[in-house]
């Protein structure tokens, strides 16, 4: 399938130093915190790629990489075959026509001065076309009634607030979806009827999806392929049948022991052990090794390359 999105070594640094004032007066020098280091991925066309990890492993950085939010510090991402980082502004914001974005909160991201017409066919709008009808048509798409795009958005609840948004993100025919925690805001509920929508939207619009989420039954639900990012690193890709019935990576692992089941009544897993470390100072070798069952001496010596198992690409020294 051919790829319509790819990432080549793509890599973020945040400055988070000190002001300058500071730094001069303590002696201070730069520091800077890399939230995305070396990522290269694809994305087939009219598929679902999901992105997991803890909270601080650079899930929603890539996203609105992707999405031109943020300026990537290093690589390439490609989007329909165009280079986003190094082509003229003007093909640029010609592709990322094709791409929107769904945000966690549906509370925070739809205007609340606005009624729901005019948010909807704001994508739209700016681009000087006709709106007649869309918020309605669209509205009715999503599930929800037209005469819903006279009201305001305080006056719907969480989820269907959230259909909003995914109506606003279909209004411009787009090609790819990013999809940032979408369902994390909402109850247990609600959120399955959201996930059913947005299945439903991909094989009826042919949409291609990257999806964002720390929550495991939710990927398992909706993506065709993984990836499972620790410290800004992408350490373990697969499909997602396989990634779930054989995870290769010691952090995959400890996340399915530590993700809630239904069948899990009596048993015993170990704690998860330690914490991320420190973005600004990562310990040399592997980033995971303190936390590490598995660590060796090599682990804490040597960055492991990625490597190919089976259908699985995985960074670590003990794979096999």
């Amino acid at each position: 399938m051919t790829a319509l999105i790819r990432l080549e070594r793509l890599t973020r640094d945040f400055d988070v130093s000190k002001p300058w004032l500071n730094r001069v007066i303590e002696r201070l020098p730069r520091e800077t915190l890399r939230a995305v280091s070396d990522v290269s991925l694809e994305i087939p066309a009219g598929s679902v790629y999901a992105l997991v990890g803890e909270s601080g492993s650079g899930k929603s950085t890539i996203g609105r990489i992707v999405a031109g939010l943020v300026r990537a510090s290093g690589g390439t991402v490609e989007i329909d075959g165009v280079d986003t980082v190094s082509a003229a502004p003007a093909r640029v914001s010609e592709v990322r026509r094709e791409l929107q974005m769904i945000f966690q909160d549906p509370f925070a991201s739809l205007n609340p001065r606005w009624k729901v017409r005019r948010i909807i066919a704001e994508p739209v709008a700016v681009r000087g076309e006709s709106t007649e009808g869309l918020s309605e048509r669209l509205l009715e798409q999503v599930g929800l009634s037209a005469a819903d795009a006279n009201k305001y958005p305080h006056e719907f609840s969480g989820g269907q607030r959230q259909r909003i948004c995914i109506a606003r993100a279909l209004a411009s025919n787009p090609k790819i979806i990013i999809c940032d925690e979408p369902t994390s805001a909402l109850d247990v509920s609600v959120q399955s009827q959201v996930l059913n929508l947005m299945s439903d939207l991909r094989e009826e619009l042919g949409l291609t999806y990257l999806f964002i989420s720390h929550d495991l039954t939710v990927v398992q639900h909706m993506a065709d392929r993984i990836g499972v990012l620790y410290l800004g690193a992408l350490v373990e890709e697969a499909p997602r049948d396989r990634l779930f019935a054989e995870p290769k990576h010691p952090y995959t692992q400890m996340l399915f022991d530590a993700a809630p089941r239904m069948d899990a009544f009596g048993r015993e897993v170990e704690p998860p052990k330690g914490e991320i470390p420190d973005a600004i100072n990562p310990p040399p070798g592997c980033p995971y090794h303190p936390r590490c069952p598995m660590a060796t001496e090599v682990c804490w010596t040597e960055v492991p390359q990625t490597r190919h198992i089976g259908e699985t690409r995985v960074r670590c020294h003990h794979a096999e």
